[in-house]
């Protein structure tokens, strides 16, 4: 064989298996969360998919970043938070709507689909589903808090001077829904939502007596509970499952007026290039025996409609305990916020710190 031929043989073979193989077609380039995607789960979509996975760990400030950068290029299947979708792709176009009818919507928890579509909808079209997520509440030493249900109990006498929380957004929206308002409904008036938050720093700086400190991060909280210092508190809810597991007494509760909910969405960067590999991912992880992989790795629950049975037996028993099922229907989800809210939000804050 001449060396001519032999190259030629050779160009026309590599032709071939560039043709056969289309560049990129099977590989999911997917931008998570660290925890989202482990080795284990990985390995099983691959094997049973055929789909190869590639994995960029990121956050919200970073993923929008990316994608701004590229218009939407670069990765196959993001999952930024439901409240950083519907401003990114309206200012930017960084997202492609999601083909519900690809998506087997048996899989979800009803009541977190209904809000993640809501929350992430721009012009008719969706934009995300749900996968991740987790809540602030009430962490309570059950016996020496009984009678706290609700955010606004924070105030009352039984637990005086043995109470906690942050002086940050979430104390404010909690206890507002605790007081019967909705702030998620005046977000869109301005002077409606100033009205509600007056009423919210009245109450805190009411409030004031029955705190014991303002934490500022999670161990420190973890150290006060732990300690016997704080017997209430508004914290997240894997904060009081990790106090839960050295105290019984200790756990995570949804306040009766509802716990504070985030979510990590799937979404569909405008320019991927491998949307049923994305699908398949979407469809394979949100399996409920796949979905509490997820959650022994991460730590945080995902809206897998049954998972928590193929958690570990602990893990199960702290999330059936804080999360009957009317506690999960009554989660309020944050929506987008609007532009100017912050800014009301901070001088509340920061009036009730300095109230006498």
């Amino acid at each position: 064989m001449s060396k001519l031929k032999a190259i030629c043989l050779s160009t026309v073979a590599s032709s071939a298996i560039v043709l056969a193989i289309p560049a990129s077609a099977d590989t999911l380039r997917l931008l998570t969360w660290g925890g989202y995607a482990p080795e284990e789960v990985i390995a099983k979509f691959e094997a049973e998919t055929g789909h190869t996975v590639e994995v960029t760990t990121s956050n919200n400030e970073q993923m929008i970043a990316k994608l701004r950068a590229t218009g939407g290029g670069g990765f196959d299947l993001a999952q930024p938070s439901q409240d950083r979708i519907a401003g990114p792709q309206a200012e930017f176009g960084i997202y492609k709507p999601i083909d519900m009818s690809k998506i087997d919507t048996s899989l979800f928890i009803p009541s977190m689909l209904e809000a993640t579509q809501g929350n992430t909808t721009v012009d008719g079209a969706v934009y995300g589903v749900p996968h991740v997520w987790g809540t602030s509440g009430l962490v309570l030493d059950t016996k020496m808090a009984a009678s706290v249900k609700d955010y606004t109990d924070l105030c009352s006498d039984d637990v005086a001077g043995k109470v906690s929380y942050r002086l940050k957004r979430p104390t404010l929206i909690g206890f507002a829904f605790a007081m019967g308002l909705d702030p998620f409904a005046a977000y869109g008036d301005e002077a409606a939502y100033s009205e509600v938050m007056a009423q919210v720093e009245a109450k805190l700086t009411d409030c004031k007596p029955n705190v014991k400190t303002y934490w500022g991060g999670g161990d420190e909280l973890i150290g006060l509970v732990r300690s016997g210092e704080v017997v209430a508190s508004m914290a997240w809810d894997a904060g009081g499952w990790q106090l839960n597991a050295d105290n019984p007494d200790i756990n995570f509760v949804a306040p009766a007026s509802g716990a504070l909910g985030w979510i990590d969405t799937f979404a569909l960067p405008a320019k991927g290039r491998a949307d049923d590999a994305a699908y398949d991912w979407i469809n394979f992880v949100m399996r409920p025996d796949i979905a509490a992989m997820i959650t022994e790795a991460s730590s945080y629950f995902t809206a897998s409609q049954g998972a928590d049975e193929f958690v570990n037996e602990a893990q199960k028993a702290q999330f059936q305990a804080s999360f009957p099922q009317e506690a999960i229907d009554n989660i309020k989800w944050y929506p987008p916020v609007p532009a100017g809210l912050e800014a009301i939000e901070g001088g509340v804050l920061d009036r009730v710190k300095a109230a006498n």
